[in-house]
């Protein structure tokens, strides 16, 4: 078997040779240190990206079969994006900025972290008519159909495909939390229910648009994937029931398209405490949870699959802050995630990217146990 059918068979249950050694990428500065350290070239690190060329021989230095987040995007955000510009510097070194989401943020200088949001251009309706609508109109410029061409035309001539390739769905309510702010998200629905609407039915319109045109091309996808990320450590940024009524179909309409294409595996990358969303997504098509962060909350495909049973399937769920412990803390993490694994319809995976204390050996040994367990 080659990594795309073991990853695939695993996660309809179906049997599989071993388990594949999958990750979720790395932050840059993670890879700067592994090239300052001898372990990568100054190119690797400055030119990776989730899925290039690099990505597989980082992949391969480290022992990783593949990285999940291989998946071909087309544009579902703001386009163009808002210019990035300076609108203030601070003795210390802080600067205010309008970045491309719309949003003011305060940068710190030397700080790896998210930026504090402390305005938004999006104010009311004329705002939204103004800055936002115009940026989020289908048009043909927001897939890159020569990539496209390839993936196609390497079909067409048998290379066989040996990693899984996903299409990336876009994000229904996660990229308007970027444009608007938690507050002013919530604000909005108290004081112009009909605008909020508006929003949501202009993103997963042109989410369905981007995603039905990309389909509609003729290459075969082996996942659909969504990205969100609208949960914080004790649950989501955004009430279940409202998410539920105003979001929940257009997941619907979207997964529709995917089963109608063949593709009946569903992910989603939301970080933070999920549970309060999950029926949503179920209920609408989203069968795979990702990346299951371990962090301050333990979350776990365990309890979801008592609850949900096998439609729900996982792919995450890995404590990465072992990387920067040792040996005997990778072997504990592996023996806990043993019963897991059994459940079926799992793949562990690092719970988020590499961080920047990951020790470049415990991850090669990580990878070796992986292998040697599973």
């Amino acid at each position: 078997m080659n990594n795309r059918e073991r990853a695939l068979a695993v996660l309809n249950y179906e049997k599989y040779d071993r388990l594949p050694v999958v990750h979720f990428g790395f932050w840059r500065e993670t890879l700067i240190k592994w090239h300052e350290e001898g372990h990568l070239t100054k190119e690797e690190a400055l030119e990776w990206k989730d899925g290039n060329e690099i990505d597989k021989v980082i992949s391969e230095k480290l022992g990783f079969d593949f990285n999940w987040y291989r998946t071909f995007s087309g544009n579902c955000s703001l386009y163009p994006a808002f210019e990035s510009k300076v609108l203030e510097e601070y003795p210390d070194g802080t600067r205010k900025i309008l970045n491309g989401d719309g949003a003011i943020i305060l940068e710190k200088k030397g700080v790896v972290s998210i930026p504090k949001e402390i305005d938004h251009l999006f104010k009311d309706r004329a705002s939204w008519e103004e800055h936002y609508l115009p940026k989020l109109q289908y048009t043909s410029k927001r897939i890159n159909f020569s990539a496209l061409e390839k993936i196609k035309n390497d079909e067409k001539n048998g290379i066989e495909r040996d990693t899984p390739i996903g299409i990336h769905c876009g994000s229904l309510y996660g990229n308007i939390r970027n444009w608007f702010g938690i507050e002013g998200l919530s604000y909005l629905y108290a004081d112009d229910e009909d605008l909020y609407d508006e929003v949501i039915n202009t993103v997963g319109n042109l989410c369905y648009e981007v995603t039905k045109n990309i389909l509609s091309y003729g290459v075969k996808f082996d996942f659909g994937h969504f990205w969100e990320d609208i949960c914080f450590k004790n649950g989501p940024l955004v009430s279940p029931s409202i998410f539920h009524e105003k979001v929940g179909p257009h997941y619907k309409r979207i997964t529709d398209l995917l089963h109608e294409h063949g593709i009946n595996i569903v992910s989603l990358d939301c970080d933070g405490c999920i549970d309060a969303l999950i029926p949503t997504w179920l209920e609408n098509g989203v069968n795979t949870m990702f990346p299951i962060e371990v962090g301050t909350w333990g979350a776990s495909i365990d309890k979801w699959r008592k609850k949900y049973g096998k439609e729900l399937r996982g792919v995450g769920g890995m404590d990465k802050r072992v990387f920067a412990m040792d040996y005997k803390a990778i072997d504990q993490e592996i023996e806990r995630l043993k019963p897991l694994v059994e459940l079926g319809g799992y793949i562990p995976c690092p719970d988020h990217r590499i961080p920047m204390d990951a020790k470049w050996e415990n991850v090669q040994y990580y990878c070796e146990q992986m292998r040697r367990t599973f």
